[in-house]
């Protein structure tokens, strides 16, 4: 298996539950505060793209690709 073959099937788990977890964060939000305009929505998502990785890790459910080193 190729190197970035590696890379995307360790990550596409991760990637799916990113992706799940974006929109259960934006529903819940809007649920408690009203409907999103554009940017505090994108806000939200950045929150959890860039906080994912680093909970995680600390989690030590990360993938290897993930993995400081």
């Amino acid at each position: 298996m190729t190197d970035t073959a590696e890379k995307v099937r360790q990550l596409a788990p991760h990637w799916g539950v990113m992706f799940v977890v974006m929109f259960v964060v934006l529903a819940a939000v809007e649920r408690l505060v009203g409907s999103l305009s554009f940017l505090p929505s994108m806000l939200l998502v950045f929150v959890v793209a860039f906080g994912y990785p680093p909970v995680v890790r600390a989690l030590g459910v990360a993938p290897p690709v993930w993995q400081g080193s």
